[in-house]
């Protein structure tokens, strides 16, 4: 797709350089590429939506997997905002957008918005620029003819650059509007959103990620003394041992698991042929006969310890014995560590008994040394910690971080390279006229060279594209990041970059230089004025871009060809209950950092070239609505939000925008210059051009300066009225620091005093000292101070006129939000269980559980006996073996129940911390 836009912008260029110089002859073209691109890309988009409507009704889970009923348990009064399954959601077009915060996620929702803010300022730049600029373009007098006699190249007089500028000054004071009022919205929306009883009721939101923390640190003494109101906290140890042995024990169980299986079908389809040879009575005889039976060694699978040349084994009976090794050695292993044995990194979590003393906590300069004890992130999610950058130090992040920044920059900026290489292979058979060496190219078969110079260059630019968000996040990961949202926001930042370059600013200047390349050559005088002259042809690329984005792709996005090939093949390939069940139950998911950097990059194109050549904005408006349907629909109905970055991706691409104005009022200084030598009525747009962009780098320091903050932290007061948890309850929690000879490093972790012990074959903490019961009585309290506390129920909210919530956003309060958009969070999430609480950012390794083995039910009875044997030799280690749930059909195929989900061996409980 992106060759085909390059191809798209090169062509036109190469047309208007056919002209030699006279734009007569190649201004028409840009019409006809015009509409040679919307033809095929309505074709295209009118049979994928078609399909969509066809097949969204007989592949519901595919084109609405949310509309799905999850069962709750019984204490559950609302479903988590994460949750994977909704209840059906009703007419698309009657659902406000507000919906997807109240039953997704604010990323979720503002992602959306962000879309819709996209579309208002492109809308809002046609009316202000056309009814002006459309008639002073098309009467300039620069003799251009079909869509460039709309833009600035067909304006002779400069005296007539007024008109731009003085609608520059109108536009781009939009734009920068915009951007605040966004802002302040997105300000007030997150306070709501952070503010509310659902947020203030998770343990995540009081808690504080401190990295580098000195050794003498590591003891929950001295952190009583450096902070106020401490709930619980985590110490981590270093895991990577007990990582790999866990590792290795699900490795071993998954290997298990499919040896039993493919066991399982051998069996089945034996019994089957000799039923087909011999007839019906040798198949009741099978059946009257035991498991054992029926069970030849040949039909064992078998593996090789080490490929090629290792022992070959039994892949059962290795595997049990190598499992329940396993089993031992981890178990022995999260004992050492829960029992302070093992050596502590530096790095500690800190829940706090309110966000005010979390907030606190995070804002303070805990010691003297630079880059000690340092507060990394508050309201972290336990599934998005990066458990292995918590123990690196300052010096070596920043190093990590100095490196991966140079080597991103390197790519950026030599990733033409192999762009270009692919170009060449895409015009390998032009070549062979002036390159007598490969003469031999024109003997290959002209099918074969097809796809070569097609298909090939097609699958391998698309590759090359995909993989500049990859290398972002892996950078950023080998950087230190400690969060996945931390990762997603420096990847945004890295790949908005590459955007803007490459797909922008690159490919923008080849498209107007190749235009004149042959008149540069000829006269090199003229490189400036020609180039300021041809620059505004390049927007014709654009128009094709906006074009093949906001309709091609905006169809493709509704027809999920991506979920259909996992539909129709790659399931096809999930062979065991398990993969089956995973492949059914996990949703798709938007990345943000990958995400966000195209759709703004669109706008910092539609933002540059509204002066330069306003009809851009005309189809940036079309495509961005389109792609703003497109997303609304698969918000509602098909994502699932996995990473929770409360809005921060919002926020920096509102700031990423403003490239888009400084690229804008830049260039069309450049292009106002470049006149006062005909004119001097031409410096007066020149001395507004400076004006405006002092204006702009006014504007954006100010914004900076005054609205960060509220974007990063919350505010005291706002803190204070959401306060909600009893002073009292610490004091309800205290419990005896050493029991049963836990380390009491360890035992602060668990609440100050559960102790350990070994149950049915595995470790487990006692329900002593602080019971299950009453920490639910301590959490139903804290829930009923946050029901009456809540911001959404502020009974100072106030009626603010339209005009008001519109022009002054700063005015809205946070309650005011929340009552109109997030009313379901007015109620606190599912009440912790005492060992949920106590589990909340224990490493994954620490509290990993035996696995559980899951084989298909066959009529032969070959699982049962499989099954119990698995529970004989493994039940001591806590190994669950079933064959419940999915059984083995007719034709030796895996099947299971999909309208009973959460009923499946591997259903959790999601944890909503």
């Amino acid at each position: 797709m992106y060759k085909q836009l390059h191809e798209r912008g090169m062509s036109l260029a190469l047309r208007a350089a056919s002209g030699s110089g006279s734009h007569r002859s190649s201004g028409s073209s840009s019409l006809s590429a015009l509409l040679s691109t919307l033809v095929p890309c309505f074709v295209l988009a009118a049979v994928l939506v078609g399909l969509f409507l066809f097949l969204r009704a007989k592949h519901r889970r595919l084109y609405a997997p949310r509309t799905y009923h999850e069962l709750l348990d019984e204490n559950e009064k609302t479903p988590p905002a994460n949750d994977s399954f909704l209840g059906w959601t009703g007419n698309f077009r009657r659902i406000s957008d507000e919906y997807i915060l109240n039953h997704h996620s604010l990323d979720g929702y503002l992602y959306v918005r962000f879309f819709k803010m996209l579309v208002f300022m492109s809308f809002g730049g046609c009316i202000i620029t056309w009814p002006v600029l459309f008639p002073v373009n098309a009467t300039g007098g620069g003799g251009e003819s079909g869509l460039d006699i709309l833009s600035f190249s067909n304006v002779n007089n400069p005296t007539r650059y007024f008109a731009h500028a003085l609608i520059g000054w109108v536009f781009f004071g939009f734009v920068l509007f915009l951007i605040w009022r966004e802002t302040s919205y997105v300000i007030k929306i997150r306070q709501a959103y952070l503010l509310s009883t659902w947020n203030t009721s998770r343990i995540s939101q009081r808690t504080v990620l401190f990295t580098n923390v000195p050794e003498q640190y590591l003891s929950h003494t001295r952190l009583r003394e450096l902070f106020h109101g401490i709930s619980q906290m985590w110490l981590v140890s270093d895991m990577n041992d007990l990582e790999d042995d866990v590792d290795d024990m699900n490795d071993t169980a998954l290997k298990l698991e499919n040896g039993e299986i493919e066991l399982i079908q051998k069996v089945n389809k034996t019994q089957q042929k000799k039923r087909e040879k011999e007839g019906d009575g040798s198949g009741r005889r099978s059946r009257r006969t035991s498991g054992e039976q029926l069970i030849d060694q040949d039909m064992r699978p078998t593996h090789r310890l080490k490929p090629l040349i290792g022992e070959k084994v039994d892949t059962i009976d290795y595997c049990r014995k190598d499992l329940a090794n396993m089993l031992n050695k981890v178990q022995a292993g999260q004992k050492s560590h829960l029992q302070g044995k093992e050596k502590l990194a530096s790095a500690l979590f800190v829940e706090f008994d309110t966000m005010v003393d979390a907030q606190n906590a995070y804002a303070l300069t805990v010691d003297e040394k630079p880059g000690s004890f340092v507060a990394r992130q508050m309201g972290i999610l336990p599934d998005e910690v990066i458990w292995k950058n918590l123990k690196m130090n300052s010096w070596d992040r920043s190093l990590r971080r100095g490196l991966a920044t140079a080597a991103i920059s390197a790519i950026i900026l030599f990733w033409s390279i192999p762009v270009a290489l692919v170009g060449i292979i895409s015009n390998v058979n032009y070549l062979t006229n002036n390159v007598p060496f490969l003469a031999w190219i024109d003997d290959i078969p002209k099918v074969i060279l097809g796809v070569v110079t097609g298909l090939l260059p097609t699958i391998l630019l698309a590759a090359l594209m995909a993989l500049v968000p990859i290398i972002c996040r892996f950078f950023a990961k080998l950087a230190g990041a400690i969060s996945l949202s931390e990762i997603e926001l420096q990847t945004q930042s890295w790949y908005f970059a590459f955007q803007v370059i490459q797909v922008f600013l690159i490919t923008t200047f080849t498209s107007g230089a190749t235009a004149v390349a042959s008149q540069i050559v000829s006269n090199p005088t003229l490189a400036v004025p020609l180039l300021a002259k041809n620059l505004p042809k390049a927007s014709n690329f654009y128009i094709s871009y906006f074009v093949l984005y906001g309709v091609a792709n905006a169809a493709k996005y509704l027809f999920n060809i991506g979920g259909l090939v996992g539909v129709f093949i790659l399931s096809k390939f999930a062979k065991s209950p398990r993969k089956k069940y995973q492949r059914y139950v996990q949703l798709t998911s938007p990345s943000w950092g990958s995400e966000y950097p195209k759709w703004t990059n669109l706008g910092v194109i539609a933002i540059s070239y509204a002066i330069i050549s306003p009809l851009v904005l005309g189809f940036a408006t079309v495509g961005m609505g389109l792609i703003y349907v497109a997303y609304r629909y698969n918000m509602i109905y098909v994502f699932a939000t996995q990473i929770d970055t409360k809005g921060a991706c919002y926020a920096r691409a509102l700031g990423q925008l403003m490239v888009g104005v400084y690229l804008a009022e830049l260039c069309t200084l450049g292009l106002f210059g470049i006149g006062i030598g005909n004119s001097v009525s031409s410096v007066g747009p020149v001395v507004l051009q400076i004006v405006l962009i002092i204006a702009t780098v006014v504007f954006h320091i100010s914004l900076k300066k005054k609205l960060r903050p509220l974007v990063e932290t919350l505010p005291l007061n706002l803190l204070r009225e959401s306060e909600h948890t009893a002073h009292d309850d610490k004091a309800e929690k205290g419990l005896n620091t050493e029991q049963n000879g836990m380390h009491p490093r360890y035992v602060e972790a668990q609440r100050n005093g559960n102790g350990y012990s070994k149950m049915n074959g595995q470790e487990s903490f006692k329900q002593d000292g602080l019971t299950s019961a009453r920490y639910r009585d301590w959490s139903a309290t804290r829930n009923t101070h946050a029901a009456r506390n809540d911001i959404g129920e502020d009974s100072h909210t106030e009626n603010q006129s339209l005009l008001k919530r519109i022009f002054m956003p700063q005015a809205q309060s946070a309650a005011s939000l929340s009552a109109s958009l997030v009313s379901r969070f007015r109620h606190p999430v599912p009440t912790y269980t005492e060992q949920e609480a106590r589990q909340a950012y224990l490493h994954p390794a620490l509290t990993e559980e035996p696995p559980v083995i899951w084989l298909p039910r066959d009529s032969l009875g070959i699982s049962r006996k499989e099954v119990e044997e698995l529970q004989s030799d493994l039940g001591e280690y806590g190994v669950n073996a079933t064959d419940e749930g999915a059984i083995l059909n007719g034709k030796g195929k895996v099947e299971w129940t999909e309208d009973s989900a959460t009923e499946a061996p591997l259903w959790e409980r999601k944890v909503i911390y």
